[in-house]
Formats: structure tokens, sequence, C-alpha cells
């Protein structure tokens, strides 16, 4: 799957495996906030390219080609939890609710254990098909 130029700009790849939907953002300079910590912007960009490989895999599930649709952002809700620390930080998302003009996404952001997230987001997107 080819990622978004943001998500390039970060360093995003997706975990080799069964899950197309799991990413993973290596720890750089470049999206270092205060020493030693991400960025929360970098984080952000992780869930919101999360979100988006999410939603162009449901998109193409539907109708079993590369998605037609083009999605635009309505808002974006994002719940810090922990510091970001200096190593590997993995994002995935689920579609909660995909309808003809909407989609609702929800995504999280985890270093060591998924359980124990350092960032949740909760999106909405147009979609125009």
């Amino acid at each position: 799957m080819l990622l978004p130029p943001y998500a390039q700009l970060l360093g995003l790849s997706v975990v080799p495996g069964d899950d197309p939907t799991l990413l993973v953002m290596p720890f750089g300079e470049s999206i270092v906030g205060r020493p030693g910590f991400l960025h929360g912007g970098a984080i952000g960009g992780l869930l919101e390219m999360a979100a988006i490989v999410a939603l162009w895999k449901a998109l193409d599930d539907e109708d079993g080609n590369e998605p037609r649709a083009r999605i635009k952002p309505i808002n974006v809700t994002i719940d810090y939890m922990r510091g970001g620390r200096d190593k590997p930080t993995y994002g995935r998302a689920t579609v909660t609710r995909l309808g003809k003009r909407v989609a609702n996404v929800e995504a999280l952001a985890w270093q060591d254990d998924p359980a124990k997230p350092i960032s949740a987001a909760r999106m909405n997107y147009l979609v125009v098909r």
C-alpha cells in the first residue's frame, strides 16, 4: 500500500504481517518535541495516517477495487495519555461506522503494549464517492 506523502515524511511504514492497517513510526530527531519525547504533532500525524489507511481498506473491501471515493476530515479529537518515549510507536485505527457520506474512525497509538496507549483519537471523515 502506498502511504500519503505526510506518512513518508514521518517515516511511517506498514508493519509486515497479516494486518495491513498496523503502522509503525520509528523514533528520530525529526519528530522530537522536548528531549527524549515525541512531538505531539507527530503522534497526531500517526493517528491520522492510521485512520486514513483503515478507511482506505474499508472502502477497498466495500467495492473490491481501489477506492474511488475521496475522503476529507470533518473533525479530529486527540487524547494524549502519556508521553511518547524514544522508541518505535505503533498505530492502528478501526472504522466504527461507514455510511454513504460520513465515516467514523477511532485510532490508538502505543509503544510497548497496545493495552497501554499513549494517545487515542476519534475522527469523522466526509466520504465523497
